[in-house]
């Protein structure tokens, strides 16, 4: 069941980290071509901006390094090694 649990969060993440890059591309266009990128990459920006006038500028800006040296520390891990902190075992006894 663990190990379950385990593979439906690695996809979840999957799916989020997907949607992020997806977004930070869709800014991407938007900051390349302007009011010219489309009417879904405009409307995109608008939400982005309304949202970021709505927030505060240092909150926005925490949570963005934040985001950045998770996902960075995630990807340079080496594949063996988890960087969650491991449970203490117990000695079995004698019963």
């Amino acid at each position: 069941m663990i190990e379950r649990i385990e593979t439906v969060k690695r996809y979840l993440w999957a799916f989020v980290e997907l949607g992020f890059l997806t977004l930070l591309a869709i800014l991407l266009i938007y900051m390349l071509l302007g009011q010219g990128s489309g009417e879904y990459v405009t409307s995109v920006a608008g939400n982005v901006s309304r949202f970021a006038s709505e927030a505060s500028t240092s909150l926005i800006g925490i949570g963005i390094i934040l985001a950045i040296v998770y996902l960075v520390s995630q990807r340079l891990a080496p594949k063996g090694v988890s960087t969650k902190p491991r449970a203490k075992r117990t000695s079995p006894t004698a019963g």
